[in-house]
């Protein structure tokens, strides 16, 4: 495997593996690992509730929204509740009838004001990773704040779960430059560095392996230490139901669906032909939860379903394969 010079003080265009992917070994020689990811965010948007100057203008029923005025709007607070009032509970019950499981990227916000999901959805066979604190822009949060923002999300995630157990996966998604290195600090300083994968990527097709993103962790760390890099699960923006709220975009339930099979074809049919690839699908509460754009997503999962050598699997799932069957490269240390 070729080593990845990957931080966010430069850019890499050839990319970790170049033109040739590494042969991914799914279990029982699957095609496609395919991962179901659900944002859950309602609570943890911009509203003056939780000491923002303005209400949510990004991804609501309502279209553009001004930002300016000081002041709650009350129908963009409405339609994200109806994400986690009825959206989530018909994902869940979906996957549940379906026998399968999603990784959920809660932001901690929003579980904190809604602490009964975390458990719904580990009894159903789901993991929980984290999707930071607040559904921000993080570039405009200090880094002293940003990483308070961290350790609050383990905490807060941890204690809604029965079994105490922390998000392991990590995406922001309107990450700062410091992210990933501040996210890696704190999962270090607990203890689960060595668990942490990262998902604030859209640049592959597989997952792969950037170098340690803290240089001062890598000056003071062993050799043995140094030279275990960070894992990177990529991110869709594509087959993702965000499309929904933007132009252009999907506009019917058919749209996504067509959409998705498609995405889905192409993968698997260069699975088939020897090089199996990773296809990953972002749905949000209070966008893919309403019921004429929910078909799409069930016609979905019907179609794949019924396809040969397919795994439908967690976030979680597919980091943990990749670790035993892809361990990581020695790698130079990132300076960024």
């Amino acid at each position: 495997m070729q080593a990845h010079t990957k931080d966010h003080g430069s850019r890499d265009l050839p990319g970790p593996y170049g033109r040739h992917l590494p042969d991914p070994k799914w279990p029982n020689g699957a095609h496609l690992a395919l991962s179901f990811v659900v944002n859950y965010e309602e609570g943890g948007e911009h509203t003056l509730l939780n000491g923002d100057a303005h209400s949510e203008a990004f991804l609501t029923e309502n279209g553009a929204t001004g930002t300016t005025r000081p002041s709650r709007t009350l129908g963009v607070e409405s339609a994200y509740e109806y994400g986690s009032h009825r959206g989530f509970w018909r994902i869940l019950d979906l996957f549940e009838k379906q026998g399968l499981s999603f990784t959920c990227w809660a932001i901690g916000r929003a579980v904190e004001l809604n602490p009964q999901v975390v458990d719904a959805m580990q009894s159903a066979g789901c993991e929980v990773a984290s999707h930071s604190y607040r559904w921000i822009d993080y570039n405009d949060v200090p880094e002293a704040e940003e990483r308070s923002h961290v350790h609050k999300t383990i905490d807060v995630i941890s204690q809604a779960s029965k079994s105490s157990t922390p998000p392991l996966g990590w995406y922001t998604g309107r990450q700062s430059l410091q992210t990933r290195r501040i996210v890696y600090e704190t999962y270090r300083e607990r203890g689960l560095a060595d668990q942490l994968y990262d998902n604030d990527a859209y640049d592959e097709d597989l997952p792969y392996w950037v170098p340690c993103p803290s240089p001062a962790v890598a000056a003071n760390a062993s050799a043995q230490e140094s030279d275990a890099p960070l894992l990177v699960l990529p991110y869709t923006l594509d087959t993702n139901d965000m499309k929904f709220a933007q132009t252009p975009g999907f506009a019917t339930s058919e749209h996504f669906f067509t959409y998705l099979r498609d995405a889905f074809d192409v993968l698997y049919e260069e699975g088939k032909s020897g090089s199996p690839r990773m296809m990953t699908v972002g749905l949000h509460c209070r966008v893919i939860g309403r019921p004429g754009r929910f078909a799409g997503l069930l016609r979905f999962i019907e179609y794949v379903k019924k396809k040969e050598r397919v795994w439908i699997t967690t976030r979680r799932d597919i980091a943990a394969h990749w670790r035993t069957n892809h361990p990581p490269p020695s790698l130079p240390t990132s300076d960024a």
